[in-house]
């Protein structure tokens, strides 16, 4: 049996890309006699308890209610610290730098298994956005990659990552382990859209948008509202499905350019055959976004046969070919618009990019699981060559 570290520093019940790509790996890994799995992460308030078919290990933290996450005070943690001296692993896997990826790193070292490394996101923009200065940004930065330089092997979650990485100071381009999902396509997907119709009360022949995510100026929603503002037929519905800091600024400036009766707010919603019913219904999945790595909601939407609209430069659309398997529009809320008009006005091609969209980015977590296991076995039998 292979005795698995996934170390993270935050976790649920907070709610990320991040920790859904961890999770998914400890539940499957979990699932497979030949893999022992563990999950060491932060606590996150008292009253949550850990209700997983993996195990997890929590240390203490300290929230800041300025920012979204925790400060993860692993080293000060006597429980913590012996539950890993004892954890007795065959490999760790960090999926963050800091705190608790960095003691994974080490404990890795001290005992001579391997290391690997998954990068999920453009850190040189946190560190700018948080700080302002390209100097403290330069050092934060070189941290980060000496953590992921010590490990033995890493990997970007698509090839844009990847290069994104080598940039920021990687030793040599990382290897690519592509995210999945969990969503399978609808049995009926008709069927599935006029539930939608039906609990919110919408036209059947009325062009309905979706965006699915964290409710932050990080996402670039402030610029979806600008670029729907720009539509000349407001024949149209846009849902908003999720919550974040940002929410109350989005409504101001939905307010502000006229859409109040165009934009429907869903907040979270956990029900994922809902969420499956929404997309379902959507004919596009609205996601400007230039600060996502890769978006798990876009494999979301690609398994409905939901095709997604990005902007130019975005890296989590560096899989998608425009016009192909997904539509891509210069980064301005004019051409943003514009974009969407001549996408509602071509049937023939939209046909053919939803067909694109499913072909070419459905990819379940059993198919990525199942990549993880071959490289983890590769891994550990090179580094016992060693």
């Amino acid at each position: 049996m292979i005795k698995v570290g996934l170390f993270l520093d935050t976790y649920f019940p907070m709610v990320d890309g991040v920790i859904n790509v961890v999770h998914n790996y400890a539940a499957r890994l979990a699932a497979d006699g030949d893999f022992d799995v563990t999950v060491f992460v932060p606590k996150h308030g008292k009253k949550y308890v850990d209700n997983f078919p993996y195990k997890t290990v929590r240390c203490k933290s300290v929230r800041f209610f300025i920012i979204d996450y925790s400060l993860p005070l692993p080293k000060l943690d006597r429980k913590f610290k012996r539950a890993l001296k004892e954890s007795e692993l065959d490999i760790v896997h960090i999926h963050s730098p800091f705190m608790v990826g960095s003691m994974g790193v080490k404990y890795a070292k001290k005992h001579g298994i391997p290391a690997i490394a998954t990068m999920h996101s453009q850190f040189e923009q946190d560190f700018y956005r948080a700080t302002h200065s390209k100097l403290i940004t330069k050092i934060m930065l070189k941290k980060v990659m000496k953590v992921f330089n010590s490990c033995d092997e890493f990997y970007g979650v698509s090839p844009a990552v990847s290069q994104v990485f080598l940039r920021y100071g990687a030793r040599h381009l990382p290897l690519v382990l592509g995210n999945g999902t969990e969503m399978s396509p609808a049995e009926d997907r008709e069927a599935a859209a006029a539930s939608v119709n039906e609990r919110y009360n919408l036209p059947a022949d009325m062009p309905v948008f979706i965006f699915v995510g964290r409710i932050t100026v990080l996402k670039n929603v402030l610029f979806l509202a600008e670029a729907l503002a720009k539509l000349k037929d407001k024949h149209f519905k846009m849902l908003f499905v999720g919550d974040g800091k940002d929410m109350p600024a989005l409504k101001k400036l939905v307010t502000k350019l006229g859409l109040d009766d165009n934009v429907i707010y869903l907040g979270r919603i956990s029900d994922r055959e809902q969420i499956k019913a929404l997309f379902c219904r959507a004919k596009l999945f609205l996601f400007p976004s230039m600060y996502d790595a890769s978006s798990l909601v876009q494999k979301e939407a690609a398994s409905q046969s939901t095709p997604a609209l990005f902007v130019e430069g975005a890296v989590t659309a560096s899989d998608v070919t425009d016009g192909v398997n997904g539509f891509i529009a210069p980064a301005t809320p004019e051409e943003y618009a514009a974009k969407i008009v001549s996408i509602l006005a071509d049937d023939e091609l939209y046909k053919k990019v939803c067909e694109g969209a499913k072909r070419d980015l459905y990819r379940t977590w059993d198919e990525a699981v199942e990549e993880l296991k071959d490289e983890y076995r590769r891994i550990i039998e090179e580094k016992k060559r060693v």
